[in-house]
């Protein structure tokens, strides 16, 4: 049982699959502390997955959406306010796909078309989500949205493929109109940088099982679980954290901030 952070707030949570994914995680825990909440995914997505159990768990409806659709994001956005009374409180982005990556094109070989294809719907369906949510003033005041990154956006990951540009790209959309929801509406804007996390969208990317144990030996925390992941947006979508915005939050066990650590060197000695 939760304390009820998120009593009375509504909101709209993108990209729970099946019950390894860190959005899955989130609804569970926002219906903990009291939140309800749209859940949505794309037709094919939710044909694949099973979301229609985490429905009926935490008492919520089910709406499909493209999020690389404007008119997908409206309707489901008019929805999600009717059915709530009012405007939203919370919008989790948890998107992400690269069709390179899951054909196994090497970085210095992409097909474009794929590119393009994985950059909206991991990148630009954000800015086509805060953008229609901006639009049809459809969130209340101090109201928060979190989309979740990783740090490949800012470092060099060879097998993360283009997905590492969707996330840079993401990021920047997160601060830039993050900035202009501050200013005229007083919406915080924050991605999470997650990680290394074993999801079912994560295991297309070659190599994932090395990052993960690569990431627990560097990180004096160790690895961040979706857990994890889920209690960080609870906080962000709180009261507690109503001018935190603009900000790419690590929540990695400290990854970020080592270099290399003792048991990397010890790894590398015993060779």
């Amino acid at each position: 049982m939760g304390n009820n952070i998120l009593k009375g707030k509504k909101g709209i949570i993108f990209g729970a699959l099946d019950n390894s994914s860190i959005a899955w995680k989130t609804a569970e825990r926002v219906y903990d502390e009291g939140g309800e909440f749209i859940l949505t995914n794309a037709p094919v997505s939710i044909r694949m997955g099973s979301i229609s159990d985490l429905a009926k768990k935490t008492n919520s409806e089910v709406i499909p959406a493209d999020a690389t659709n404007l008119d997908d994001l409206e309707n489901l956005i008019n929805a999600a306010t009717s059915k709530f009374g009012g405007k939203l409180d919370f919008v989790l982005h948890s998107i992400g796909m690269s069709v390179n990556v899951r054909k196994g094109k090497h970085y210095t070989d992409l097909n474009y078309e794929w590119l393009k294809k994985g950059w909206d719907v991991s990148a630009v369906s954000f800015h086509k989500l805060m953008q229609s949510l901006f639009k049809l003033d459809a969130m209340n005041q101090w109201g928060s949205i979190v989309a979740l990154t990783y740090i490949a956006a800012q470092r060099t990951f060879p097998n993360y493929n283009d997905m590492a540009d969707n996330k840079a790209y993401l990021e920047s959309i997160a601060r830039s109109f993050g900035y202009f929801f501050g200013k005229e509406k007083n919406v915080r804007v924050n991605t999470i940088s997650q990680s290394p996390t074993l999801t079912t969208a994560g295991k297309g990317v070659k190599g994932l099982d090395d990052f993960i144990k690569y990431a627990d030996l560097t990180s004096p925390l160790g690895n961040a679980t979706a857990e994890d992941c889920a209690d960080l947006t609870v906080s962000l979508f709180s009261d507690y954290t109503k001018r935190v915005t603009l900000q790419n939050i690590f929540n990695d066990g400290g990854f970020s901030s080592v270099g290399v650590s003792q048991e990397i060197i010890d790894k590398l000695n015993s060779k």
